[in-house]
């Protein structure tokens, strides 16, 4: 089993296109090459922490695409995650070992020393007091956790 990380696929949401400059034409061309990009890495007994802003849509919808994804998803909630059934549901953060992982970034003040602070929500944005994992910055696919580890390394050398 491999662990994956990502966060604001923004499944269905048209407007996320042109708000992140995304490089698709069509809300439905973006899915599609959401889903092959994830299922092009992440296996079925895989397991993925998504950080937020899955899916906008009806609870058909949101159905629909969850099942057309590999893997087991543990969802922290992002403020646009209205329809939440089908995954393993974290409300603001989960914390492993020295990484803890949000859906917002949380501020360096309240990181916890020895900790690092992996989160979406700020979508192409640079992060300032963490890692951000949000798709525009990981070529719209998962991050494989020790790609992310790598990227915490490197972080921790140039301070």
């Amino acid at each position: 089993m491999k662990i994956f990380i990502t966060a604001d696929h923004h499944f269905h949401h048209k407007n996320i296109i042109e708000y992140c400059n995304r490089p698709f034409k069509t809300v439905d061309e973006m899915d599609k090459v959401l889903i092959e990009k994830w299922n092009n890495k992440v296996g079925k007994d895989d397991l993925v922490i998504h950080l937020g802003d899955f899916a906008l849509g009806t609870k058909e919808k949101v159905k629909e695409t969850r099942e057309k994804l590999n893997g087991t998803i543990i969802l922290i909630k992002g403020n646009h995650d209205k329809v939440i059934k089908k995954f393993l549901v974290v409300k603001d953060s989960l914390q492993i070992g020295n990484i803890i992982f949000s859906h917002r970034p949380i501020p360096k003040k309240d990181i916890p020393k020895g900790c690092i602070n992996v989160h979406g929500h700020i979508h192409e944005k640079e992060s300032l007091s963490g890692i951000n994992v949000s798709v525009e910055k990981t070529n719209y696919e998962p991050l494989l956790l020790d790609e992310l580890e790598n990227q915490i390394n490197m972080k921790r050398d140039k301070k």
